[in-house]
């Protein structure tokens, strides 16, 4: 009987040491700041998304460059009753920050945030100045050149149009914008890598680049859902033939300023590094932000034998194969002889 008093005293003991010791390991990771990887605005950014749970918010953090194991910090979380409290949003942390003061700032509900929308088919030039009036940012770009930002933000392009992915970008107030063009540019990076890689083999662009010059064109020429993959088709059989992509939008882009609103033969006769009707192949550069839908078409455009097409006047195109129906659905379209 005493025996076996003494060996349920010795395993109570040791039941409570390791209650003990188990509290302040947890009390020891609560406490202690966690280690960042850091950008050079010496901040780490991550988005949670509506509907994220603890631990796959840890999992979030811990991609973005904060040393934290999910599994602990969900452990912490359920531990103070806070795992199914977790707020959506777009976050920053710097040095110093501990796994406790995390979890409060995702569970406090106190964040002030807010948002920018970059849409489809504008130019670098008009994101600039969107980002530069946007009153919530912190304007680090302010002063920089074009090359000066894509150096800041770790870009490897020498020229940023079309590298900044189009969607909607959550952010704390007072945020630097260096680090929304940083966001939108590795999205682009991510979402094209992905999209190259279930390329439709026989489409004729050299690189990854050619494929996102591409892209926008076909953003610039049509944003109806139906027409978009045939307006693809168009451009790529004129380039597997050696024909002149033709296209309008290259053309205002290449006048820049000087274009008014209203283009003239003589804008379409005059050389330039963007005019397709008097330069072979592809543009040197995208022309506008490619949305993902026009990303998916130029990699993968339906088969078709459509070599032309003219806009009916109604937000769609009526496509041709040869020049003798073309022309006669120019004349109908536009002209108003059909």
């Amino acid at each position: 009987m005493k025996r076996t008093l003494k060996r349920l005293l010795l395993l109570v003991g040791f039941c409570l040491l390791a209650a003990v010791g188990f509290i302040g390991w947890m009390a020891w990771f609560a406490s202690a700041a966690v280690s960042l990887k850091l950008n050079d605005q010496n901040v780490v950014d991550f988005d949670i998304r509506p509907g994220l749970g603890l631990k796959g918010a840890a999992q979030v953090m811990a991609a973005a460059g904060i040393d934290i194991p999910p599994w602990q910090f969900s452990l912490l979380g359920r531990l103070a009753g806070r795992d199914r409290t977790i707020k959506a949003g777009s976050y920053e942390v710097g040095p110093g920050v501990t796994a406790w003061q995390l979890l409060e700032k995702l569970t406090a509900g106190d964040v002030t945030q807010t948002e920018i929308v970059i849409v489809e088919g504008k130019t670098f030039l008009n994101l600039r100045a969107k980002l530069d009036a946007h009153p919530d940012l912190r304007h680090d770009s302010a002063g920089l050149t074009d090359t000066e930002i894509l150096t800041r933000i770790g870009a490897m392009d020498r020229h940023p149009e079309g590298r900044f992915f189009p969607d909607t970008y959550l952010f704390a107030r007072q945020s630097s914008d260096l680090t929304i063009y940083r966001r939108a540019y590795q999205a682009m990076q991510r979402r094209l890598a992905v999209a190259w890689e279930s390329r439709d083999p026989s489409v004729p662009y050299k690189n990854i680049d050619e494929a996102l010059i591409m892209a926008s064109i076909v953003e610039k020429e049509t944003g109806s859902p139906t027409d978009r993959g045939k307006v693809a088709s168009v451009f790529v059989n004129r380039l597997k033939r050696g024909m002149l992509l033709q296209t309008d939008p290259t053309v205002i882009y290449g006048l820049g300023e000087k274009f008014d609103g209203n283009l003239r033969k003589v804008d379409l006769l005059t050389d330039t590094l963007y005019n397709t009707y008097t330069r072979p192949g592809l543009p040197p550069t995208p022309i506008a932000l490619p949305g993902m839908a026009s990303i998916q078409a130029a990699l993968n455009p339906p088969a078709t034998d459509f070599l032309f097409f003219v806009a009916r006047g109604d937000g769609t195109s009526i496509f041709s194969k040869s020049l003798e129906e073309h022309n006669r659905a120019v004349n109908k379209y536009q002209r108003g002889r059909g």
